[in-house]
């Protein structure tokens, strides 16, 4: 039994909305498997994770090489 030292501190939770998304099956189903997602909200939890740390990559790259990296978002 570890001591109060060695917990980690609790998780502040986020505000959660409920929303309603019309995806296909098929997408839901490889996304799961590829993430190891138990769920289809832990899915759409961790595609979203992925995307805001590539961003950071992307970003961090540029301001440390001083380069452009084309991105994959044409609106960028």
């Amino acid at each position: 039994m570890g001591n109060a030292a060695s917990r980690k501190p609790a998780a502040r939770r986020e505000e959660r909305i409920s929303r309603t998304y019309r995806l296909p099956l098929s997408k839901l189903r490889a996304a799961k498997r590829a993430l190891g997602a138990a769920t289809a909200t832990e899915t759409i939890e961790r595609a979203l994770e992925l995307a805001v740390f590539q961003r950071e990559l992307v970003d961090g790259t540029r301001a440390m090489l001083g380069i452009e990296i084309a991105s994959p978002d044409p609106k960028r």
